[in-house]
């Protein structure tokens, strides 16, 4: 699942080729928006929450908000009107139409579309935004040692402590912490504003794209050679890698 710097760029990039422009065409391809036309709306431009992407629309029907999640597959694609599409047409479940650009989200998991005072209540359930610029860390700390006996890694997925964070920058900041992603929360508790801090960091610096990994993804630890261990945390069915290095993570 695409971590939370990734679903920012995409809003940045469906801000680049819709915001302010005028709507000529809008197919939702899911049943229960089958009917919705909101050709004709203005895109006033898209905000993330966490892993969440909200498109924010004016149209003569009223105010709208479409709420869009990539889940595990989905992505959104951003095109020059007319252009062929770089995957099959059965897998797109969003088409957003203006004159010069076209935005198609394939696979999307999620596609809702309410009125954006009910805005609030899709992502209400999430903790602190890592990567808002009014980011609550005291809020995000809070919650977190409210689970003092859970895994460190899992903890810091859990998007209603704090929205974000996924598989990758999980373990790529417990590495940089030097603490085993299999500590408990307690066990990090005094370094857990440091934890906090390396990830906004990480995240803001694009570390996913621009970077070579320090044990994610690694057969070998970057920093020292070892072999990187790979454990499955979470509950049967939902369980995700966490990479470590037991030398640099004692």
């Amino acid at each position: 699942m695409p971590e939370g710097d990734a679903v920012l760029r995409t809003a940045r990039s469906l801000d680049r080729g819709l915001a302010g422009q005028l709507l000529t065409r809008t197919d939702f391809r899911v049943p229960q928006l089958a009917t919705a036309d909101l050709s004709g709306g203005t895109v006033l431009g898209t905000v993330t929450r966490g892993k969440h992407l909200l498109t924010r629309i004016d149209h003569r029907t009223g105010a709208w908000t479409l709420h869009t999640h990539l889940k595990m597959e989905g992505s959104w694609r951003v095109l020059e009107a007319g252009r062929r599409w770089p995957k099959p047409g059965f897998q797109a479940r969003v088409v957003l139409r203006t004159e010069r650009t076209e935005a198609v989200g394939f696979l999307l998991g999620i596609v809702e579309l309410v009125p954006r005072d009910q805005e609030e209540r899709l992502v209400a359930h999430l903790g602190p935004d890592i990567l808002a610029d009014d980011w609550d860390p005291g809020t995000a700390l809070e919650r977190l040692r409210s689970q003092p006996d859970r895994l460190l890694f899992e903890a810091l997925r859990d998007q209603t402590n704090l929205a974000g964070i996924g598989t990758i920058y999980a373990a790529e900041t417990c590495f940089i912490a030097g603490i085993s992603p299999l500590r408990t929360v307690a066990d990090a508790d005094d370094r857990l504003p440091r934890i906090l801090q390396r990830a906004r960091d990480l995240m803001q610096a694009d570390w996913s794209r621009s970077r070579q990994m320090w044990v994610y993804g690694r057969r070998a630890c970057r920093r020292c050679g070892g072999t990187v261990t790979v454990a499955r945390v979470g509950p049967p069915g939902k369980e995700r890698p966490a990479y470590y290095c037991a030398n640099c993570q004692a």
